[in-house]
């Protein structure tokens, strides 16, 4: 088998840090990363990747708590979104300088969607962090990307595994990373000092979801706010396309990382939900083996 990888990442949330661990063990496997493309966490992971500064970036995130991980979530309840996005990309510019998308070491694709077009809209060139933010912003969450008098949404709307804008080379290898697989996730217990850590960002979270839905309509049954609902409908959406994605296309590796494994919203999990891709790439690996 070759070991040139066209490396494709989806979209998932927080779960997208699994991206980190399945690069890390695929280059420990002596696989060469030929090329790159990703949607929402995917598009960020990717362009760290490409942009060379992978290690960095995983050395800041793994060492992310509750607490700065609220104070890069910079609130504003406008109509447009809850989270302006600006404090997170700031912060990137500080790891990793911003370049030209076409000056990169490897081809780099990101996929975002063009909300009132209803299109995608495929980053090959420009802007980097342009090319991400507009990718990783999800709908009321993030507050949408306006560059050019256009407005960018997340890519996973429409293309949640972007495998057919991956550049690829003779004989190399499709690896796909997947961080929504519909797979059981055998839960590790949450010490108890971490669980009573995580309530404090949880109930911020529930919080803005409690009063973006105050006058949504609630079921008897199930208490759903906003952010809750959101969630789900696009969690639904995004896999039955990402089910059809990969139904007509041939993976050669599949990295799959369970949808139930991590939350949307986890981000200051980073260092366990990269464990798990590194998890995830090796089991992947061996199944190849057999």
């Amino acid at each position: 088998m070759s070991r040139n990888v066209a490396l494709v990442l989806s979209s998932g949330g927080a779960r997208g840090f699994a991206h980190i661990g399945a690069i890390k063990v695929l280059e420990s496997n002596g696989f060469t990363i030929t090329s790159v493309a990703g949607t929402s966490m995917g598009a960020l992971v990717g362009g760290v990747y490409a942009s060379g500064r992978l290690k960095e970036f995983e050395e800041w995130v793994s060492g992310l708590d509750i607490m700065e991980v609220l104070r890069l979530t910079d609130i504003t309840l406008s109509s447009k979104g809850f989270v302006k996005g600006t404090r997170v990309i700031e912060k990137l510019r500080e790891i990793v300088h911003d370049h030209d998308i076409e000056d990169l070491p490897i081809p780099y694709c990101a996929v975002a969607t063009d909300v009132i077009r209803g299109c995608e809209r495929i980053f090959t060139s420009g802007s980097l962090f342009n090319a991400i933010r507009a990718s990783i912003s999800i709908p009321t969450f993030f507050q949408p990307f306006r560059m050019d008098d256009n407005y960018y949404v997340d890519g996973g709307l429409v293309n949640p595994i972007p495998i057919n804008r991956v550049s690829r080379r003779e004989g190399d290898v499709l690896v796909v990373v997947n961080v929504n697989a519909d797979i059981p996730h055998v839960r590790i217990e949450t010490p108890m000092q971490e669980e009573n850590r995580a309530k404090g960002y949880l109930r911020r979270i529930r919080n803005i979801n409690d009063h973006a839905g105050r006058h949504i309509p609630k079921n008897n049954k199930d208490d759903i706010g906003i952010l809750n609902l959101n969630n789900r409908s696009i969690s639904i959406m995004l896999n039955q396309i990402a089910s059809l994605t990969l139904l007509n296309n041939h993976v050669d590796i599949m990295v799959q990382v369970s949808k139930e494994s991590f939350g949307t919203y986890d981000f200051y999990k980073a260092a366990e939900i990269i464990k798990e891709g590194e998890n995830a790439a090796t089991l992947a690996l061996e199944e190849l083996l057999l």
